[in-house]
C-alpha cells in the first residue's frame, strides 16, 4: 500500500471514530489507525529489502514538526504527546530548547502516519483538558499546574495504547499465518538503517525532559488525564489533508 493510500484509509478510520459516541468503538477504530500505519511501514520496509537499487524517496528523511509558538506555556505536553505517538511509529525525534518544534527524523510514510495521528490526537487533549479545568474538579490545584499535569497523563496513556497495537501488528506481520519470509530480517535492517541516519544527521546533545522542576504535581489532574487519555478516538482534523505541507525540512538543530 502506498503512503497516500494510506492516509486515505487512516482518514476514513477517523470519520467512523467520530461517528461513534461508544468508547469500545472508538478504541478500536484507533488501534485498528496505528495498526494500519504499522503494516503499512512493515510492507514498505519489505519492499526496499527487495529493492536493487533504492531511491531518494526511499531513505530515511528529517522533517520540521512545528508545535507551538515560543513562549506559550504548556508546549511540554505537546511535544510529549509527539513523541510518544513518534515512537510508536518508528520515528527518532531531537526537540527544540523552547519546545517551538521537534525534528523527525524516519521513513516518510511513519512520519506522516505519526503527524496524521497527532494532528486528531494534540485537538482531544486540548479539548478534554479545558473541560476539566472549566469543571473546576482541579481546584485548589493552580490552574496551569492542573492544565499539564492532565495532558501529560493523556499523552503517557495515548503512547501506551499506540504502542500496544502497534506491537499486535508486528507480531501479526512476522509471526502470523500471513507473514511473509523476510519480514523480521526486514525490520530489523529498517531499524539499524534508521539508527545510522539518525546518529550521522542528528545535532542534538543533552535530553529533553517532558516536565521540569517548577511544574508541580497534581494527582487528581493526572488521573483525570489518564481517563481522558484511555477514551480518546480519532476524529476527524483540517490538519490532516495537509498533513505533508506542515512538514517542512530545516536543517539547524538544537534540544
Amino acid at each position: 500500500m502506498s503512503d497516500d493510500k494510506m492516509l486515505a484509509r487512516i482518514a476514513a478510520l477517523l470519520r467512523q471514530a467520530e461517528g461513534t459516541d461508544n468508547p469500545h468503538e472508538a478504541d478500536a477504530f484507533m488501534a485498528a489507525a496505528q495498526r494500519l500505519a504499522t503494516a503499512t511501514s512493515i510492507d514498505l520496509a519489505v519492499a526496499r529489502s527487495h529493492s536493487e537499487q533504492r531511491t531518494k524517496s526511499q531513505m530515511p528523511v528529517q522533517r520540521t514538526i512545528t508545535i507551538g509558538n515560543a513562549g506559550t506555556r504548556g508546549l511540554r505536553t505537546y511535544v510529549q504527546l509527539f513523541t510518544v505517538i513518534a515512537l510508536a511509529n518508528d520515528v527518532k525525534c531531537d526537540v527544540a530548547s523552547n519546545s517551538t518544534f521537534v525534528y523527525a527524523y524516519g521513513f516518510a510514510e511513519d512520519i506522516d502516519a505519526s503527524h496524521a495521528l497527532y494532528a486528531s490526537l494534540v485537538m482531544q487533549m486540548v479539548r478534554a483538558s479545558e473541560a476539566y479545568i472549566a469543571s473546576g474538579a482541579h481546584r485548589p490545584t493552580p490552574t496551569i499546574t492542573a492544565r499539564i499535569n492532565f495532558q501529560l497523563a493523556f499523552g503517557a496513556r495515548i503512547g501506551q495504547r499506540l504502542a500496544q497495537a502497534r506491537e499486535e501488528a508486528r507480531q501479526a506481520a512476522t509471526a502470523g499465518a500471513d507473514s511473509q519470509p523476510g519480514t523480521a530480517i526486514a525490520l530489523r535492517d529498517k531499524d539499524l538503517e534508521l539508527r545510522d541516519f539518525y546518529r550521522q544527521t542528528s545535532e542534538a546533545r543533552g535530553t529533553w525532559r517532558a516536565t521540569s522542576a517548577t511544574a508541580g504535581y497534581s494527582s487528581a489532574a493526572r488521573r483525570a488525564g489518564d481517563r481522558a487519555g484511555r477514551q480518546a478516538k480519532l476524529g476527524p482534523s483540517t490538519e490532516l489533508a495537509g498533513a505533508r505541507s506542515a512538514l517542512t525540512g530545516r536543517r539547524r538543530r538544537t534540544t
